[in-house]
């Protein structure tokens, strides 16, 4: 899930060429009663498997790039070729390679000052701003640059939404506000604020300031983001070698804290203080110009780097439909190793997040293999690199299809399910969507397994993860999870769920000793059952006579789909 916001319990209960090596001695056995094959098929025990070896020790954490996610990726390729798929990577291999950028602040190199009525404020780093990497230049120097507040630097014609409208930002600076207008549904709205970017490149700013506000503050504390200061930025590299999803003429780029940013609505329209109190009444503020001029410089240095995604197709057996793809993807990285100085500790596994995935992958080819009877269309199996660091392998897929992109007929996406408690009920966001909601209500009533709703909307999972790059395309996606409903009266999936995400997500802890210590045995028979449920989804998309339409209501198919089936 992509950035995966780290949620508390609270908020989850109210409704992101090498040889193998063994398991580590460490690893706790495997209980016998977690690994019993389902009778649906699927095989506990493979799933087991696959995520012990991919969260062992030894991969270190599988970072994008890193040479424990290439061994990572040669133990999912050996898979696909054990299991009889034809390799569809780059020239007939079962690796595309994913060319990346990673940029890196230089120490120290950060400077914002103001000049507000004639006086120079220079703003303290990382007290009170803070900036990342530039991803396209070493050394960069803005000077006396207007300012001009545009809101949420927002524009939508289907919610009415246009805030550069009377504005000139041409050669300036844009201030605006975190977030989006509470008015906006919470999927449509995570879209529209992945723009911002575009938006004021496109409107010829050369930077943008992002404000610190009162409810970022309740939510998301200043303090918390200093963590993160020394933070790689990684991007894939496009054919002009250019890093994708940059705008070189974005030159400048800063957060800053609301104590920082009030002298700069001195003597303007209205001040930040009015602005903060129509944002507590969910009222939506307009732009206006800023009496005040900012300098900026900051150094970044530059290291390139590549990884891989792993592709393989399970042919299809009619000779027209074949040539169509049922598209299954799971990322294959995690976040490497930490430096968090309170844990002994610092190998971030990704047991759940996301070996889990991929071993449910893994074992839904075995089952396609195995089938006496081959699907109508072809399966093409994607582990996908680099999703921690933004979607960046599927992206890079997305825009470099190994299929043409019109035979690609829908995504199924795996991503973190928690095998914790014998799920009783399934999420499949996007299913609200597409066609493929009804496909996954059947799978999962085929299995005994409710299909419920999206139970934190608020949180606009839907556009979080890897599936997201194909929608942004055009094609219909699901992403599938585990659901809170637990079939142990004595188990509360919600609160597992919820605490597996406030102790365990994105730490060392996400790997078989620290998760069996907090939860019981890994429940792998959840796996097995998961995988089986990611069959029956596939199979009904591939030998349905039509291909997933996306839903006359969607705002996603009205805005990437058109080219691809809408309902009529």
């Amino acid at each position: 899930m992509q950035t995966k916001t780290l949620m508390t319990l609270s908020s989850i209960l109210l409704l992101s060429a090498c040889s193998a090596t063994s398991p580590s001695a460490e690893a706790p056995p495997v209980p016998a009663t977690a690994v019993a094959a389902t009778s649906q098929g699927a095989d506990a025990n493979r799933i087991a498997a696959h995520m012990q070896f991919l969260a062992d020790d030894a991969l270190e954490g599988r970072d994008t790039g890193s040479k424990g996610h290439l061994i990572a990726s040669n133990y999912i390729a050996t898979n696909f070729q054990q299991l009889g798929l034809q390799p569809a990577g780059d020239n007939g291999g079962f690796f595309q390679k994913v060319p990346l950028k990673q940029s890196k602040l230089v120490n120290n190199s950060a400077s914002l000052s103001f000049n507000i009525n004639g006086k120079n404020v220079v703003v303290p780093y990382p007290k009170h701003f803070f900036t990342g990497p530039s991803s396209h230049e070493g050394k960069v120097e803005v000077k006396d640059a207007e300012l001009v507040f545009v809101g949420y630097g927002m524009v939508s014609k289907e919610f009415g939404l246009d805030d550069y409208a009377g504005l000139d930002v041409k050669g300036k600076v844009v201030v605006m506000l975190p977030g989006r207008p509470s008015k906006l549904p919470s999927e449509e709205a995570a879209h529209l604020g992945s723009l911002k970017q575009r938006l004021a490149a496109e409107h010829g700013a050369i930077g943008i300031i992002t404000l610190h506000t009162p409810q970022e503050e309740k939510t998301r504390p200043y303090a918390n983001s200093l963590m993160y200061l020394n933070s790689a930025r990684v991007r894939w590299v496009n054919d002009k070698g250019v890093s994708e999803g940059d705008y070189p003429q974005l030159k400048a780029g800063a957060y800053l804290h609301m104590e920082a940013a009030k002298p700069l609505f001195d003597g303007a329209k209205e001040s930040l203080d009015s602005i903060f109190a129509k944002l507590e009444k969910k009222q939506v503020p307009t732009g206006f110009a800023l009496d005040a001029k900012m300098s900026f410089s900051r150094e970044s240095s530059h290291t390139d780097i590549q990884s891989q995604n792993v592709a393989a197709v399970l042919e299809g057996s009619d000779p027209t439909l074949k040539n169509e793809y049922v598209v299954v993807t799971a990322h294959s990285d995690h976040i490497g190793i930490g430096n968090d100085l309170r844990s002994k500790d610092k190998i971030n596994n990704g047991l759940m997040d996301n070996a889990a995935g991929v071993a449910i992958l893994l074992e839904t080819a075995r089952l396609y293999s195995q089938a006496p009877v081959k699907p109508k269309r072809s399966i093409l199996f994607v582990a996908v690199t680099g999703e921690e660091k933004g979607l960046l392998g599927a992206d890079y897929f997305a825009h470099h299809p190994l299929k043409p992109m019109q035979s690609l007929v829908a995504n199924v996406n795996l991503d973190m399910p928690v095998l914790l408690y014998p799920f009783a009920d399934m999420i499949a966001f996007g299913a609200n969507h597409s066609t493929l909601g009804a496909v996954v209500d059947r799978a999962t009533a085929k299995h005994g397994i409710k299909l419920s709703a999206d139970p934190m909307p608020e949180q606009a999972i839907f556009t979080r993860s890897d599936h997201y790059t194909l929608v942004k395309k055009g094609v219909p996606s699901v992403f599938l999870m585990t659901g809170f409903t637990s079939k142990d009266p004595a188990q509360k999936g919600g609160e597992i769920w919820g605490k597996f995400f406030a102790k365990h997500y994105h730490k060392p802890s996400d790997d078989i000793a620290g998760l069996t210590k907090d939860f019981g045995p890994i429940r792998y028979d959840a796996g097995a059952l998961f995988a089986d449920i990611n069959y029956a989804i596939g199979e009904e998309i591939a030998n349905s006579a039509q291909r997933p339409q996306w839903l006359k209501q969607s705002f996603f198919g009205n805005t990437f789909g058109q080219s691809y089936n809408m309902q009529k």
